[in-house]
């Protein structure tokens, strides 16, 4: 019982500790203005939100999932239906990532384009998240609380599930999904970035939906593409180089009077 318990916290806090080292990164890699999609002058001037708000808002999130899951566990007193066990076969392994990748998906799509459509719901908690007009690092998780739970948390949990990944599997998911979640926010077009080679949803993908003619386009996420294509939403874009340096993720249809 006590491993399994540990699995489980592990599964919440080193994810929250990969955010910051991996967003960290990116930060200082961020100063390389050739690779990125928006000006440093950008940046700062077009956000509507301080770096020091975001990370007290990121934090406050974080706190929040760490909490709600502990008490969850604590109240289940087992793994939710999970498997114990850490599974020996590769094939199994893969099966469960691409499982909860695909619930994940499925989850934070319907969600996320629900909470853009819904006029109460994006005033009140998902416009905090567009408050970053040009999208950084460690801004990936600036969401509002009940949002961060309902996206996130719950999202999460779902994927867990239903997957029937071990807790010590899901620390390592769970690092992979955040490690994603900060690629796509990065404002960065890395060459020979590994998951610009396997997926279509990057950051270019992402920083569509943040400026103001992407805002009913490109809501999936973190994976895959899919049911922007299936549904509709998918904006198509071209990657432009700027003339100051760096690149301009543009559409490649005209979609600003939709």
């Amino acid at each position: 019982m006590g491993f399994a318990i540990s699995d489980e916290l592990l599964g919440t806090v080193v994810p929250i500790a990969v955010y910051w080292v991996y967003s960290g990164i990116y930060m200082c890699l961020g100063s390389f203005e050739s690779y990125r999609l928006h000006s440093k002058t950008e940046e700062d001037e077009k956000n509507l939100v301080s770096k020091q708000t975001v990370v007290k808002g990121v934090l406050l999130q974080q706190t929040l999932q760490a909490v709600v899951v502990i008490l969850l566990f604590t109240v289940t007193g087992s793994d939710a239906g999970a498997s114990a066990l850490q599974p020996s076969s590769f094939i199994v392994l893969a099966g469960q990532f691409v499982t909860a990748m695909l619930v994940v998906d499925t989850w934070q799509y319907f969600l996320h384009r629900y909470l853009h459509e819904n006029k109460f719901l994006y005033r009140h908690l998902h416009s905090q998240h567009h408050r970053l007009v040009v999208p950084y690092a460690f801004g990936a998780l600036y969401n509002h609380p009940l949002e961060g739970l309902l996206v996130d948390t719950l999202g999460g949990a779902l994927s867990f599930i239903l997957s029937g990944m071990s807790p010590r599997t899901s620390i390592f998911f769970f690092s992979f999904a955040t490690i994603k979640t900060v690629d796509d926010h990065c404002g960065l077009m890395l060459p020979g970035n590994p998951f610009h080679l396997f997926f279509r949803n990057n950051s270019a993908y992402h920083d569509i939906h943040h400026q103001l003619y992407g805002g009913k386009y490109n809501f999936s996420q973190p994976f895959f593409v899919m049911w922007d294509r299936i549904l509709g939403t998918y904006m198509p874009y071209s990657l432009e180089k700027r003339a100051e340096g760096g690149f301009e993720a543009r559409p490649t249809k005209e979609f600003k009077d939709d």
